[in-house]
């Protein structure tokens, strides 16, 4: 099984913050509660990643909770693996993960979200970026950490 990275348990505690919000501003909810115990434990340990297959019950839940409202996969639709191309200049994908896709564990297909958006050269995060926004309308996904080098400039 595939490791969480740290960004994602933060993504999925700020997640509950936000759909949970503390009553009295000290209490937290019993997911993050769950999830904190989790990133306090690779904070200590110097870890990035938390292995999928023996989270906490209580944490795991939580966790796919979360990824549950986040995008499934990164397609735009615009596959150059079907052309030939090892990797996907559309979603920045492997020919091997776009295949297996549907087979690959949650915490496996984050890490393929974590390295694509890092890299940040697909298509989906410039030239063809408007077709990885939500539609009007249509729910936000949950946000994905994107490196500050892939991020739009203010000027």
């Amino acid at each position: 099984m595939a490791g969480i990275h740290i960004t994602d348990i933060e993504a999925a505690i700020n997640w509950w913050r936000e759909r949970s919000p503390s009553p009295d501003g000290i209490t937290a909810c019993p997911e993050v509660l769950a999830l904190a115990e989790v990133y306090a434990l690779l904070v200590y340990y110097r870890e990035s990643l938390a292995d999928e297959a023996t989270l906490p019950a209580a944490a795991r839940s939580a966790w796919l909770a979360w990824y549950a409202q986040t995008p499934d996969a990164p397609c735009i639709a615009i596959c150059s693996t079907a052309q030939g191309d090892a990797l996907c200049k559309g979603c920045g994908r492997t020919e091997d993960e776009v295949q297996h896709w549907p087979r690959l564990s949650p915490g496996e297909k984050r890490a393929v979200w974590r390295r694509i958006t890092m890299e940040g050269t697909a298509w989906r995060f410039n030239r063809y970026a408007e077709r990885a926004r939500p539609a009007p309308g249509a729910e936000p996904s949950a946000p994905t950490a994107v490196p500050p080098a892939a991020r739009p400039s203010k000027r």
